[in-house]
């Protein structure tokens, strides 16, 4: 009988099956052999913003940071890097390239992807693009498109490539140039012209819409740039939840919703706080400005209940490939929220338990030893990603293989 390693568990959609036939570098089949089996990445986006470790990467860390990193890196295999306009490039031609490569760098080398955010938006568009005439601010933030995703083209090949156009042409929280340029030539054309150039620049990227407005203004959105010919790659779903969990319910209705699009939805920007609630009556997030805003102990078992659940909704649904993560740390968080899955004094909250728990437990298959059959086949059944199988008791490199979801394969092996 072929021996049989098997993950924990989890939503039966997310696994699959790869049966290997280890042989020795003669052909010979590895039979009765005990081998040890481990799973090194999942297929599925697990990520979260990396802004706080940009100084750690480019040699100004603050104490605590390595500690951070490594919390980082011990859960989430993707990393969302800002590329705000206004603060990426605050004088015109000076761009913040090189400190964004080397954070960047500092996440591939870990074995973290790594996507931009975002390429167009008319918020922390910058000052200095203000007044200028249409064609030049059009032509200004092609240009911008195209030279920051050609400078790094292989490093970073996930883009939300426009963000938050529902509400683009209508903006009025502050003066900006995109708004304009949206109101006058309509979403479709700044939409088009955010995915044209960036595809143009490296056409393997992954290009998203993203938004935070999840009603059927979005859906509209969608069609309509869908039946102009502009390309999709993924749908973005923001979902900030100050004001309190949506629940599993609500999330599987905006999954079903989004998913007759018949793209992958990665769920882009998710927060839930561990203190006190911001009041329902706040329309604009950004309107809850507070100095101080705490967790408390409460909130933190809240927190790490609601983040479970949210998890297995999103995990649970078929088209769900990515949920991203709005916070590592409270320490700078957004709105001085108590978002992060750690303290600001960089100890971890039961969120980031709870979520290890699942990321690196129920859903992934640790190092596991299984002897091989008189044929030197041993089946593998694990959440789809990637793997490696060696002998065991040896120092011999691991080999690699993969497991795919949904599907029962076969792979040979020479150990």
């Amino acid at each position: 009988m072929t021996a049989v390693v098997a993950a924990p568990g989890g939503p039966e959609h997310r696994f699959g099956t790869t049966t290997l036939t280890l042989t020795a570098p003669d052909g010979t089949p590895l039979a009765d052999t005990d081998v040890t089996v481990e799973q090194t990445r999942h297929a599925f986006t697990f990520g979260n913003i990396g802004f706080d470790l940009i100084d750690l990467a480019n040699g100004r860390g603050r104490p605590g940071d390595d500690e951070l990193g490594e919390r980082y890196v011990e859960l989430f295999n993707a990393a969302t890097l800002p590329f705000y306009w206004r603060d990426f490039e605050p004088e015109p031609g000076r761009p913040r390239t090189e400190e964004l490569r080397r954070a960047a760098e500092w996440f591939r080398d870990r074995g973290i992807a790594v996507k931009g955010h975002p390429l167009a938006w008319h918020t922390l568009a910058p000052r200095w693009l203000l007044d200028r005439p249409l064609d030049e601010i059009e032509a200004t933030l092609r240009n911008r498109i195209r030279r920051d995703v050609t400078d790094f083209a292989g490093l970073i090949d996930t883009w939300d490539a426009i963000n938050e156009v529902v509400i683009m042409p209508v903006f009025e929280a502050e003066d900006n140039a995109i708004t304009p340029l949206a109101r006058e030539r309509g979403r479709i054309h700044v939409v088009r012209l955010a995915f044209e150039e960036a595809r143009a620049a490296n056409p393997g990227a992954t290009l998203l819409l993203n938004d935070f407005d999840l009603s059927s203004a979005y859906e509209r959105l969608i069609e309509e740039v869908l039946d102009a010919g502009i390309r999709l790659d993924a749908i973005g779903l923001q979902t900030h939840m100050h004001q309190g969990f949506r629940g599993e319910d609500a999330l599987v209705e905006i999954a079903d919703r989004f998913a007759r699009f018949g793209l992958p939805l990665h769920f882009t920007e998710t927060s839930l706080v561990s203190g006190e609630l911001m009041p329902a009556y706040i329309e604009d997030l950004n309107d809850w400005q507070v100095d101080e805003w705490p967790s408390t102990p409460e909130g933190e078992a809240q927190q790490a209940d609601e983040l479970e659940r949210h998890y297995r909704a999103l995990v649970g649904h078929p088209a769900v490939e990515a949920i991203t993560y709005w916070g590592i740390t409270d320490r700078g968080a957004w709105l001085n929220a108590p978002i992060g899955l750690l303290r600001a004094d960089g100890t971890p909250k039961p969120s980031f338990d709870a979520v290890h728990a699942l990321v690196k437990g129920e859903w992934w298959l640790a190092p596991t030893t299984v002897r091989t059959d008189a044929a030197g086949r041993v089946s593998v059944r694990g959440f789809a990603g990637d793997y490696v199988v060696r002998e065991a008791g040896t120092d011999d490199a691991p080999r690699p293989f993969a497991i795919a979801r949904g599907v029962a394969d076969a792979a040979s092996v020479v150990l």
